[in-house]
């Protein structure tokens, strides 16, 4: 009699649990982020982790979404790709299949987040990128055509790349550029080349262009090519861990010419590692701390008061991709895969905190501005706009 009712009270058990996990998803609105939260850019996962769950915070606070006579709250599942592509695609099949959510925010890089965003598509989920600028992230891979389930909150390469080659030439003034960039990496590859193709169409010259492998620490072979040169500045489209290495071991070698960066230069974590090396140098971004709207200048003050540190790009982009999620929930009003999809492709404006963006018409690129940043005393501090 004893194991009929051991077994007997252990199925109650498991059918107990079972039923409440049911009747809770059924109030909740699962939704996933994949971030770098350990590897080679911890302080861009840890950014965006903190506004996603700053976002999530606030939504459910205001009570959550109201769909017919059905309240719910929003539950955010993180992982941890912990800098790597094959973990990117490991944890978009987790928080599809096993987790359920109704969408992916994440990951940041583009090296992550083409994969991911494969996976994505494939299951037909929406996946909205904040940092990934690569045009291929939101590309088939095979056809080149717009996917149809992936989205991004910022600019891509093409436009970064012509507004950082015409501040070159326009605004400072140079017209002889090296460029160092990681031949290993979907961003830093892209970028560069679309740099060198818009700067020489309009009259610079790229007198060297150099490549490395992501994880090299050496750089003294090309940046002994890239003296040779003799450019008039140095274009450094490489992530902020990388950049203030590259920096110190040019000026070791008596290379004194300015450098000029991409948004990938955007964290904090560069100023640290950098120091009065970077002084004076310029980079585009996505928003400026220190010229921002209404909405801009409430997300920093909120964001500040619960991590005691400025908001960077990624997490400003991280903000603004569940102020898109939940514009486009709202318009669906129905917690669906499907419904989510269509309601965000159609958003006609959102007004975030990176400024305004709109999708254009079958692709999953927002219109949107970028900004020149210059470093100054330690500090990013504004310097220009550029509208598409």
């Amino acid at each position: 009699m004893k194991k009929p009712t051991a077994l007997f009270s252990l199925l109650s058990i498991m059918f107990f649990l079972l039923s409440g996990c049911g009747s809770d998803d059924a109030t909740k609105i699962r939704i996933g982020l994949i971030a770098e939260l350990t590897g080679d850019m911890p302080a861009v996962g840890a950014s965006c982790k903190n506004a996603a769950e700053m976002a999530v915070k606030e939504i459910n606070a205001a009570g959550g979404f109201q769909f017919g006579e059905n309240k719910y709250a929003v539950e955010l599942i993180v992982e941890d790709n912990a800098g790597k592509a094959d973990q990117s695609v490991s944890a978009a099949q987790k928080l599809i299949t096993q987790k359920k959510v109704v969408a992916i925010v994440g990951p940041n890089a583009s090296r992550y987040a083409i994969p991911a965003s494969e996976i994505a598509e494939t299951n037909k989920v929406v996946l909205i990128t904040p940092w990934s600028t690569a045009p291929k992230t939101t590309l088939d891979s095979k056809t080149g055509a717009p996917k149809s389930y992936v989205f991004r909150s910022c600019f891509i390469d093409p436009f970064q790349g012509q507004v950082l080659a015409k501040f070159a030439l326009n605004n400072l003034k140079l017209n002889r550029a090296a460029v160092l960039y990681d031949v290993a990496s979907e961003y830093n590859k892209g970028i560069a080349e679309i740099f060198k193709e818009v700067f020489e169409k309009n009259g610079g010259k790229v007198v060297a262009f150099e490549t490395y492998t992501t994880n090299d620490k050496d750089f003294s072979s090309q940046l002994t090519k890239i003296k040779k040169a003799t450019p008039q500045f140095i274009f450094l489209p490489n992530y902020y861990s990388e950049v203030p290495l590259q920096i110190q071991q040019a000026k070791r070698l008596g290379i004194n010419v300015p450098f000029l960066g991409s948004d990938s230069w955007g964290s904090e974590e560069l100023l640290k590692l950098c120091g009065k090396d970077c002084d004076g140098f310029y980079f585009s971004t996505h928003y400026a701390v220190d010229a921002s709207t209404e909405v801009t200048k409430r997300f920093i003050q909120n964001y500040t008061k619960a991590f005691g540190a400025t908001p960077d790009d990624v997490a400003a982009l991280t903000y603004d991709s569940f102020g898109l999620l939940w514009q486009a929930l709202n318009t669906a009003g129905v917690k669906d895969r499907q419904a989510l999809r269509d309601a965000l492709a159609k958003i006609p404006k959102y007004e975030g905190v990176t400024g305004t963006m709109q999708f254009q018409e079958g692709s999953g690129d927002p219109i949107k501005s970028a900004v020149i940043l210059k470093i100054k005393d330690g500090k990013f501090t504004w310097f220009a706009n550029a509208k598409p």
